[in-house]
């Protein structure tokens, strides 16, 4: 008989929560069988492309030799500089491309495999609830302890820092944090940033700032840098990508730029992990910072009319939504006493809009769904004619 081999999965596996949104996936697949017409507002995935200059310098720079080679692990040293130049003109900040700047496949590779550059197993690492799943796993894949902190609407989800217990905080290594947040959608301000560095400094923890969402804002507000903050780049590293801003998600190029102890370390796992970003998407990369930036102001005003279409209609529809002044996400209160996922598969159900619901990022998220704002707003218009139309 043939020889039959079972290797258990890797327990770091195992520790994984189900993935939520492979069940609404199937959900929606149901319906679409039985002939549903889909409106898919769940994953936060740009449907404007690529704008043409950034295309072109791609082309161009995929026919250059050179480029066909293994790039430089932690960047070409042009891609840095553009890094830094644009840190320098959005936020005031001024870098050391050498140090201070590093590459990345977009930044969710950074993000995940900063806790293998510093967290030891057992160490603590705090993370926003709800966030981004990518915190918790990248920490449980590092050996780690996640522990979540709660974000709540009456303190604006922004972290409650005096809330922390002592003990916690001493024992933490790392504090991921987000603003513009994914997926409550909530913004800070400079003060907020200047609260946690120095709760950082006090308590030697380091912070992971995940600014995927700096750029797609409205009404005029420009969402802060924590390297603004003084003393941040000592304690602090951002993580950024040119996936929202310039609608790049499916290049994979990022960015991580702050202390140099944290941006060496994160450096040193990526040269033992992967072999950097194919060179012509690094030129692609430096044409999208250095280049005329009236597309991120296109993308901006389309935006901000699909989220008024959304926040009027739910509000018509009797729902609870504060109008988010950045990202692509409206984030909403299930009526009184729903669960998450009961709320979403009411709407996949009755109106075939698919949404996510908040419990998928973290029990905090509970009581919440989240709505991406992804399709054009005729398509949005429909999807919120649907919910007012079936209610709850």
């Amino acid at each position: 008989p043939m020889a039959h081999l079972e290797i258990a999965r890797a327990e770091r596996l195992a520790a994984l929560p189900p993935y939520l949104f492979a069940e609404i996936d199937r959900m929606a697949e149901e319906e679409r069988a039985r002939g549903a017409d889909i409106i898919d507002l769940g994953v936060g995935d740009p449907d404007l492309p690529t704008p043409a200059h950034i295309v072109e310098a791609l082309k161009e720079a995929s026919g250059k030799p050179a480029n066909h080679r293994y790039p430089s692990y932690l960047g070409m040293i042009e891609f840095r500089r553009a890094v830094a130049d644009w840190y320098k003109d959005r936020f005031g900040v001024e870098l050391e491309p050498e140090r201070e700047v590093v590459s990345l496949i977009g930044s969710k590779e950074g993000i995940a495999h900063l806790p293998l550059a510093f967290v030891n197993p057992s160490d603590v690492v705090l993370y926003s609830d709800p966030g981004y799943p990518v915190y918790r796993t990248s920490v449980l894949f590092a050996g780690g302890v996640p522990e979540p902190v709660s974000l709540r609407a009456e303190r604006g989800f922004l972290p409650a820092l005096e809330e922390i217990p002592a003990d916690l905080a001493r024992r933490a290594k790392l504090f991921y944090v987000n603003y513009p947040n994914n997926p409550t959608s909530a913004c800070c301000e400079r003060s907020f940033f200047e609260e946690l560095v120095a709760w950082a400094v006090e308590h030697q923890v380091a912070i992971a700032h995940d600014a995927a969402y700096t750029e797609m804002s409205y009404d005029g507000f420009r969402p802060p840098s924590i390297l603004e903050v003084e003393g941040a780049k000592e304690v602090a590293i951002e993580f950024h990508s040119l996936s929202k801003t310039y609608n790049m998600t499916g290049w994979r190029v990022g960015f991580a730029v702050g202390s140099a102890q944290l941006v060496g370390g994160l450096g040193g796992i990526k040269t033992n992990i992967d072999s950097g970003i194919f060179q012509a998407v690094q030129e692609a990369g430096i044409a999208a910072l250095s280049g005329p930036q009236e597309c991120v102001a296109e993308m901006r005003r389309i935006y901000q009319g699909r989220r008024d279409v959304v926040v009027e209609g739910l509000r018509e529809a009797g729902l609870e939504v504060a109008s988010p002044r950045a990202t692509f996400y409206v984030w909403f209160a299930c009526p009184q006493g729903m669960a998450s996922t009961d709320c979403a598969a009411h709407l996949l159900r009755k109106t075939g809009i698919v949404l996510t619901p908040g419990v998928g990022f973290g029990a905090a998220g509970e009581g919440y769904c989240r709505i991406a704002l992804t399709v054009g707003e005729e398509r949005l218009a429909e999807a919120v004619g649907r919910i007012k139309e079936v209610g709850f």
